[in-house]
């Protein structure tokens, strides 16, 4: 491991602190690490990821609800989605990704910057981030003999 030296304005410092604080890291080079991570592997290139795609649009906006769909399906990186209504005109969708860092960037971008669409973030999970199981279960099964 290598030790370097990083010069940062006091509000980004106290912004990496209060991180450190919030998620109970026990040292400012835990946080670094944690941040720099995704990063470094969504520059890997082909690496498969998951991600989430999370976004507020207004449901009053005339065809937007079909053109969101019809990005979901030209991308090919949509797995699934959850749809909420925030409140008479303001919906809440998550959709969950997997493929290429580039796809899903796409993707994420062709979706938050159609009109209507606000607070859009995506959230990438290097694949190699998730532990999988050897053995393949059913959900809703119950315990075994």
């Amino acid at each position: 491991m290598q030790r370097i030296t990083v010069t940062i304005d006091d509000d980004l410092l106290a912004a990496v602190d209060k991180l450190c604080e919030r998620r109970g890291y026990g040292s400012r080079s835990e946080a670094v690490r944690d941040i720099v991570a995704p990063s470094q592997a969504a520059l890997a290139g082909d690496t498969p990821f998951y991600g989430a795609l999370s976004y507020v649009y207004s449901h009053g906006t005339r065809d937007l609800a079909r053109r969101l769909t019809d990005e979901g399906h030209h991308h090919g990186v949509s797995v699934a989605s959850v749809h909420v209504d925030l409140t008479r005109d303001d919906c809440l969708e998550v959709a969950v990704l997997r493929g290429s860092v580039a796809a899903m960037q796409s993707f994420a971008d062709s979706v938050t910057t159609q009109r209507g669409v606000r607070h859009g973030h995506l959230h990438l999970i290097p694949e190699g981030g998730v532990e999988s199981d050897d053995h393949a279960h059913a959900h809703g099964e119950t315990g075994g003999d």
